[in-house]
C-alpha cells in the first residue's frame, strides 16, 4: 500500500494534537475526530441567520443607495 492516500490525515491529525495541543497520548487517542476537529478550531458552529426583525434593522441602518 506504498504511496496510497489515506482518507484521513493521520500525519497532520497526529502533529495537531500530540506536538501542537501537547494532548497526552491516552487523550488524544481517547478523541474522536469530530471532537480534534472542534478543539483545533477546524469545525465552528454556523452563525445563526438574522430574523426577519433583524434583517428590516439592518436594512434601516443601511439602506441601499440609489442612483
Amino acid at each position: 500500500m506504498s504511496g496510497a492516500s489515506s482518507a484521513f490525515p493521520w500525519k497532520a491529525a497526529l502533529h495537531a494534537g500530540l506536538c501542537r495541543m501537547r494532548l497526552p497520548a491516552r487523550d488524544f487517542w481517547a478523541m474522536t475526530p469530530r471532537e480534534l476537529a472542534f478543539a483545533l478550531g477546524l469545525a465552528r458552529p454556523a452563525p445563526a441567520a438574522p430574523g426577519r426583525a433583524a434583517l428590516a434593522a439592518l436594512m434601516h441602518a443601511f439602506p441601499d443607495e440609489m442612483e
